[in-house]
């Protein structure tokens, strides 16, 4: 089975831990993350992820400006990107039945079930099936 990449960008390094420990935990990922919003190109050009879980509040650069640089670089123009935030409670996530703005969104704090959900549902039709 390959399992799928995921790359995870928020300025919380702890944030980015505790998911990747506990995507890796179910078998089907392979994480990578990153701190920095300047660093997240190369990472990703390096890593070529699957999918990119990315903060949409971050110093220097927000993750809408990192989405739309991705999305501009033709290896990234169908990347699935699904944005972490704070700024939204749960509630309004699910009345918008999980996306804004035309992205998923996934409310802060973090339910791991909740985003395992929102990976497999937003991987490409060849993605792993649910552990």
């Amino acid at each position: 089975m390959n399992k799928k990449r995921i790359l995870i960008v928020d300025d919380e390094p702890g944030i980015t831990q505790l998911l990747r420990l506990n995507l890796e935990k179910n078998g089907n990922y392979t994480v990578r993350t990153e701190n920095e919003a300047d660093k997240v190109l190369s990472a990703a050009i390096e890593f070529r992820p699957d999918l990119l879980m990315l903060d949409v509040m971050m110093p220097g650069m927000s993750g809408g400006e990192l989405a739309g640089k991705l999305r501009n670089t033709r290896a990234f123009k169908a990347l699935p990107i699904v944005f972490l935030t704070a700024a939204v409670k749960q509630e309004e996530v699910d009345a918008r039945d999980g996306v804004i703005g035309g992205f998923p969104y996934i409310a802060k704090p973090l339910n791991v079930k909740g985003v395992i959900e929102i990976i497999q549902k937003n991987l490409p039709e060849s993605a792993v099936a649910l552990a």
